[in-house]
């Protein structure tokens, strides 16, 4: 674990390969939209190293100007299966019970309707006092304006006393974009590991999180 020494006041977190894996239900929804394209298929590890930003920045340089067609594949058929395959990540629940103790909410580049429905679907609602998805800022990650609108709604301004956590380097340049401290969960194998990401804290997983979280809560000492 590497970091700053900057205490939490508000956590906010990234949602796939953060809190919750989900990938199955992406790649196949991208794969609906491939095969009606004559596009080849992404297995769900392509899916994991090549997802960065939100739908409407990556589709353009894919489907062309027959983006928007293949937009409206993916969400029919994301929507009809993503609940069907979304699961908390190790030790995500774990991390959100230890983080009781400070004001939490989500800021994630997939569309806020779907993201939504899935913290309603694992019963996340009450953790949360925002939960910006893409489209509902007036830009996606890395632009800080998500995290903007997160804390405006939980009553907050941006500071390094605020969290967010995320598993790439894009939502470090956005975490740092928006002045707060960015913070890495997991290896980033996916990304082009830790060095690439340059985050300001480092844990290896959720469970190393919920640990550090759980001695911070009760006055520990703690970010060593």
């Amino acid at each position: 674990m590497t970091v700053v020494g900057v205490r939490p006041s508000l956590l906010l977190y990234d949602w796939d390969n953060t809190l919750v894996d989900g990938w199955a239900g992406i790649a196949g929804a991208l794969n609906a939209a491939f095969a009606a394209f004559g596009k080849p298929l992404w297995t769900v590890q392509d899916t994991k190293n090549r997802v960065r930003v939100s739908l409407k920045e990556s589709f353009p340089p894919m489907f062309g100007h027959r983006w928007e067609e293949a937009r409206d594949i993916f969400y029919r058929a994301f929507n009809e299966k993503h609940l069907d395959y979304v699961q908390p990540m190790p030790g995500a629940a774990d991390a959100l019970m230890a983080a009781a103790a400070w004001p939490q909410g989500v800021v994630s580049n997939k569309a806020g309707a779907f993201l939504r429905k899935e913290v309603a679907h694992l019963g996340w609602e009450p953790h949360f006092g925002a939960v910006i998805g893409a489209g509902d800022a007036s830009d996606d990650k890395p632009s800080p304006a998500p995290i903007f609108m997160a804390l405006e709604q939980m009553g907050r301004k941006p500071d390094p006393t605020v969290w967010y956590l995320g598993d790439t380097a894009l939502d470090m340049v956005a975490a740092k974009a928006a002045g707060v401290t960015a913070v890495l969960v997991g290896d980033a194998s996916h990304d082009g590991g830790v060095e690439h990401a340059a985050p300001d804290i480092h844990f290896l997983s959720a469970y190393h999180l919920a640990t550090e979280l759980r001695l911070l809560a009760v006055g520990g000492v703690g970010l060593k």
